[in-house]
């Protein structure tokens, strides 16, 4: 484990739980929060309560408050400046994967909006997505939160169970979401890609 990780370790439980609140919510509330490791920071989280440096509980209701509070800022973000934000020349690269989050969105509504907080991309534009489409408020708020219970308690949990194995699961967890850890969400994604790609082929003939 790095040194700047020991560090953020082994500082006061106050900070280390403002610093992965920040970072999660930060993730969540910026259209382009996909360069924010909002995900390592929730599981760095469960290890600082693993070694018993900040309780778990107060770790889970950090994460899971600041990501529903950062997606429901990125929803006002989207609803807001939305369309001016999408014609950034910066997001040119990332073009065909907006348009991924844009269609599943959207087709699934606010099945869309729960599952893509276990994919990156997806966990840091989705919000901002759904407020450009004018999804309603409320559905919102009900997908969002349940996927941020969710993504938080699990995410902190697989931080605490590692313990000082760390990097290992970072590696795994950190960049693909808990996609890994939560095999119910990828199986939806799946099924959802065989019933489209079905619909796709009698659509054509």
């Amino acid at each position: 484990m790095s040194g700047i990780v020991d560090h953020i370790l082994s500082a006061p439980a106050w900070l280390v739980l403002t610093i992965v609140g920040l970072v999660v919510f930060a993730e969540d509330a910026l259209f382009i929060g996909f360069v924010l490791p909002g995900e390592t920071a929730a599981i760095l989280g469960g290890v600082a309560a693993n070694r018993g440096h900040v309780p778990l509980p107060a770790v889970i209701a950090v994460v899971v408050a600041a990501a529903v509070v950062g997606d429901s800022v990125g929803y006002e973000v989207g609803k807001y400046v939305g369309p001016r934000l999408l014609s950034w020349h910066v997001l040119d690269k990332r073009r065909k994967r907006l348009d991924q989050a844009r269609d599943f969105l959207a087709r699934r509504g606010g099945v869309a909006v729960l599952l893509g907080r276990w994919v990156a991309f997806f966990r840091a534009v989705m919000p901002a997505l759904a407020g450009t489409a004018r999804m309603r408020y409320l559905k919102f708020l009900a997908f969002n939160a349940t996927g941020g219970v969710m993504w938080g308690a699990v995410v902190v949990v697989v931080g605490y169970v590692a313990g000082a194995s760390y990097a290992r699961v970072e590696r795994v967890v950190g960049r693909d979401g808990a996609l890994v850890v939560l095999a119910v969400a990828l199986l939806a994604l799946l099924v959802w890609r065989v019933r489209e790609h079905r619909r796709s082929r009698r659509a054509a003939q």
